[in-house]
């Protein structure tokens, strides 16, 4: 509960949480297959004895899934197996989120298609085939509305894995919006996605990681997150649209630019040369793109230095 209210406090839009049991998951057994190998935070624990530390009681659903909404917040989840989405539908969850490892589960992903609700698909160790074989058969089965994530499923990710490039080409070869789910430390991997396209970012949150936890080594804290959500809304605002008009704050700036000025008093008669016209700031001035036009042409009257040259000062004008 208190994570879900920081959360919140901090700028998160939604939580997601993960609907499973040791026994969805995998069996109890010490084989070497289910050992987790090592370079990761989970080295030498058996998988049943790791998600029996890691899963979220599915009676603790309801409630959590209340506070979000009282919030004004959405709640949804992952589920791993048939089981999950059974349960998470009693619910009404709003959306299902497929977890990078599940992206092979076939059946599990058209049980997901079939409810017809919205999903977002994390891609992390995916080929783009592995992708495509996915999508497709989310959308056989009924899902309409479809977000992929970019991932890298390392843990933590390393920011040169992260191939960010690819969120626009896969928005472009799947015509589905793209996101982030972000293993990596810190912010500017995210802040990066943003600026290159992607329309929502996934961070795992801890209140503090000296609380331990399978994840909490690359987990946000609070002041982090929140750090991160207001450098993305100032990316999402500088992104804009695309202008080859002069913004609002620029406008009272136009007049510093440069133009056409009497830089000497000239006489009647007497002939405009580059000793006398240059273009230089501000741009009161004839527009410099006149400058070749006037010069050999005769002032039509005296002009002090400093006067901003005007086609009404050029005899024959």
């Amino acid at each position: 509960m208190e994570i879900i209210r920081t959360a919140r406090d901090c700028g998160a839009d939604a939580i997601k949480i993960q609907t499973y049991t040791p026994d969805t998951m995998t069996i109890d057994c010490n084989r070497e297959w289910f050992v987790v190998p090592g370079n990761t935070p989970w080295q030498g624990r058996t998988l049943y004895e790791l998600y029996g530390e890691a899963y979220t009681p599915w009676d603790w659903h309801e409630p959590l899934q209340a506070e979000a909404q009282r919030l004004g917040m959405e709640l949804f989840s992952t589920p791993f197996d048939a089981t999950a989405v059974d349960f998470l539908e009693r619910l009404d969850v709003p959306a299902y989120k497929v977890a990078s490892f599940e992206l092979v589960d076939i059946p599990l992903l058209e049980k997901i298609g079939r409810t017809g609700r919205p999903v977002i698909v994390s891609t992390g160790m995916a080929t783009l085939a592995e992708i495509r074989e996915g999508v497709e058969t989310l959308r056989g089965a009924g899902a309409n509305e479809i977000v992929l994530l970019k991932c890298t499923s390392g843990y933590p990710a390393q920011p040169a894995e992260m191939n960010l490039r690819t969120i626009p080409d896969m928005a472009l070869k799947f015509d589905a919006p793209v996101g982030l789910s972000d293993h990596t430390l810190g912010s500017a991997t995210a802040i990066a996605a943003v600026a290159l396209g992607a329309v929502l970012v996934e961070k795992h949150f801890t209140l503090r990681r000296t609380d331990g936890g399978p994840d909490s080594s690359f987990s946000m804290e609070p002041a982090e997150f929140k750090a991160m959500v207001d450098d993305i809304r100032l990316v999402e605002q500088a992104l804009g649209g695309i202008s080859y008009e002069p913004a609002p704050g620029e406008r009272n700036s136009l007049v510093f630019r440069r133009s056409l000025f009497v830089v000497a008093d000239v006489k009647k008669g007497e002939p405009f040369a580059a000793s006398n016209v240059r273009a230089i700031r501000p741009g009161h001035g004839l527009h410099t793109r006149h400058l070749k036009e006037v010069l050999g042409r005769k002032a039509a009257c005296d002009i002090m230095r400093g006067t901003p040259l005007s086609w009404n000062l050029i005899s024959g004008s």
